[in-house]
């Protein structure tokens, strides 16, 4: 599948830099937003020893005094900004309703207007959803059923997508992957234990819950039998940790053979509803989970597939239907598996929806409100010498040989890194919203989505769209184009602050620029070329050599227990592990760049300038999160917890050691040949 590699669970031709908007939300004047650098050094516990555990030492006072919200899985400095950016996104909102005067706003305020209408949606009732619900109960055949499963809004059994084709990253290919189920990881089926038993047991019971509100008779035994289906389905999934491997998900078949490839799934019927019937590759992105979903599709009772088509229906849109769907739905993915006790207020869920129905919409009015080129020169004096810092990290390899190393720094050199939001946003012109019926604009949206791939489908792949909105706290990079891409949003205190002292906006900012250009010389990226082509360019020994520091590194994850009995999955998070870790080193060697243009640095308030990019590493993943959703993140998510991202990563950084004195009977000290260096 096309993968897209963020720097959170939950990234411009670099040469041509100076030319782009790099910038940040310009912030008062000469006032850093933490502290006097920065750094907010309240948050540190100085009675813990820096080599005992880093985290602590720089955030242990925030986590001793802050408790979690009872709306909230999680609490930090990244989600306090995520709030802060719904509450700009929300006046953008009210605004368009005070003024409908652009077809924009007359979108926006339609799509705001009918979620924050909860008298109309409770005297709606279910009127909206019976005539989906109708269809679902005509069917009579199986093609009709994966005819059914094919349209905007129905789940489907097989997930059939429109990609950049891995290996001819300028075309636009079908993909047909495994399809997703009701429960967030596959583990919660599978494993045994009380807990998980006791999360199968409240599923069961939410699944009959929703039959029961719809109406429909013999909820518990409904429920019971697609809670068998979807376990079945579970065991025959790849496992996340297989679906990281960009070559074992790249199986093109010939439409004409996909009968046989996979038979049980009417090829020919889902294609043709999807507009797709000229299609003549797709590609398959787990064989025998697809054949396996083929053989339940043919095998399994029509009226079981009926039943999982309207509980599915319900379930993933019950937030637009009454408030007793959208209550049963939080009870369990809120309380159940992710230990919060109150919904959020329903302003900032609408948020959501508007970043998800509109997101580039809004994205073009926040930034021409929250958007300024103050910073241009020093974000791009950042990525620049990042870029240089990668080039000396990769010449300086010894355990890579001539061929490899030429081909690594020719990839770094044709990273394009794009900032603040898309030169053409998406066009929502063909997205016709209405201000009365949320469920009918949700609809809507997923058929507009669809539309606006199709029209992609069959000309050169647009390099210019962009996976994520201007108002997106994140980053990520795809390794299809070889594309960086850091959101507006982003670029803020305290992942970077133009006020800030330079090691600061090195050791958070920088290290995000490090971690996703890292991206592309991690596990999976490095087995895409410069052009984004899924294609080897290693020599055999460079490739075992480059196995060897990413084996130890996977080995140290697997020892870390975040939760009693749940360790981190190193093999899953090596990705973002190795992202994490060349990052950080090359955001180091990036900042002594910029010292010897700069000058040496002072020692602040007693703090070396190596151990305040050290400390601002640390407070960038500062957080606090509930056990259930810690453990929810163990079982399926590709990032490691927090406070490994920080714990984990400097213990394998020599300059680490230096800034803080750390010895080897420190509790985080590894041996200097223990110690991972890849890039």
């Amino acid at each position: 599948m096309t993968t897209t590699w963020l720097r959170r669970a939950t990234r411009v031709a670099l040469a041509a830099l100076p030319l782009l908007p790099l910038a940040a939300m310009a912030q008062e004047a000469g006032a850093p937003k933490y502290g006097s650098l920065g750094l907010d050094t309240g948050n540190m516990n100085r009675d813990v020893a820096p080599g005992d555990d880093f985290y602590s030492y720089m955030e242990g006072n925030w986590v001793d005094h802050t408790s979690i919200p009872a709306d909230k899985t999680r609490i930090g400095y990244n989600y306090d900004l995520e709030d802060k950016v719904a509450e700009e996104v929300r006046a953008i909102a009210e605004n368009a309703v005070a003024h409908p005067d652009t077809p924009e706003a007359q979108r926006i305020a339609a799509v705001w207007t009918a979620w924050m209408d909860e008298k109309g949606i409770t005297a709606r009732g279910v009127a909206t959803l019976q005539p989906m619900v109708a269809r679902i109960a005509a069917i009579k055949t199986r093609r009709e059923l994966m005819q059914l499963m094919a349209e905007p809004g129905y789940t489907s059994a097989i997930g059939l997508a429109i990609t950049a084709d891995s290996k001819d990253p300028a075309r636009y290919v079908v993909r047909a992957d495994q399809g997703d189920l009701g429960l967030p990881a596959r583990d919660y089926y599978l494993e045994t234990g009380e807990k998980y038993d006791a999360v199968r047991k409240a599923y069961t019971a939410y699944i009959a819950q929703i039959f029961t509100l719809a109406g429909v008779s013999d909820a518990d035994t409904r429920a019971t039998a697609i809670m068998a289906l979807e376990t079945a389905l579970a065991k025959d999934d790849w496992a996340p940790e297989r679906l990281r491997d960009p070559v074992a998900t790249y199986n093109p078949v010939a439409t004409a053979h996909l009968a046989a490839y996979a038979p049980g799934i009417d090829w020919g019927a889902m294609l043709d509803k999807l507009g797709l019937a000229k299609a003549k590759v797709v590609v398959v992105g787990e064989p025998s989970a697809v054949r396996a979903i083929g053989t339940h599709l043919a095998r399994d009772p029509i009226e079981l597939w009926k039943d999982y088509l309207v509980f599915r229906l319900i379930s993933d849109l019950a937030s637009t239907l009454p408030v007793a769907f959208d209550d049963a739905h939080f009870a369990f993915y809120g309380k159940v598996l992710g230990g919060v006790t109150e919904q959020r207020p329903r302003w900032k869920r609408g948020v959501d929806l508007l970043n998800q129905e509109l997101g580039q919409d809004v994205g073009q009015i926040y930034l021409k409100t929250h958007w300024s080129a103050d910073a241009d020169a020093q974000m791009a004096e950042m990525i620049d010498d990042l870029k240089g810092s990668y080039a000396d990290r990769i010449g300086q390899a010894n355990w890579m040989d001539g061929p490899t190393r030429a081909a690594a720094l020719a990839k770094l050199a044709a990273f394009e890194a794009r900032v603040a939001g898309p030169k053409t946003p998406i066009d929502y012109s063909d997205f016709h919203p209405v201000a009365d019926d949320p469920f009918a604009n949700a609809i809507e949206a997923q058929r507009f989505q669809w539309a606006l791939w199709l029209k992609r489908y069959g000309g050169p792949v647009d390099r210019g769209v962009w996976d994520m909105n201007p108002q997106t706290v994140n980053a990520y990079y795809n390794p299809n184009s070889n594309q960086v891409t850091f959101p507006a949003a982003e670029l803020l205190p305290p992942f970077f602050d133009p006020n800030a002292d330079p090691a600061v906006n090195y050791g958070a900012a920088g290290a995000t620029i490090g971690h996703e250009m890292g991206h592309g010389f991690d596990d999976e990226g490095r087995q895409f070329d410069g052009q984004g082509r899924l294609k080897n360019w290693w020599t055999r020994i460079s490739a075992e050599k480059f196995k060897v520091h990413a084996d130890a590194l996977v080995k140290q994850y697997d020892a870390y227990e975040p939760v009693p009995g749940l360790h981190i999955k190193g093999a899953l998070t090596l990705g973002e592990n190795l992202a994490d870790l060349g990052g950080l080193e090359a955001a180091y060697a990036a900042y002594h760049r910029y010292l010897k243009r700069h000058g040496e640095a002072e020692t602040i308030d007693g703090m070396t300038g190596d151990q305040r990019f050290f400390l601002s590493y640390a407070q960038s993943w500062q957080s606090k999160v509930r056990e259930e959703a810690l453990r929810q993140q163990l079982l399926g998510d590709p990032h490691s917890p927090d406070t490994f991202r920080v714990n984990g990563v400097v213990r394998n950084v020599d300059a680490w050691y230096e800034a803080f004195n750390v010895a080897p009977d420190s509790k985080l000290y590894l041996p200097p040949d223990q110690r991972v260096h890849v890039w």
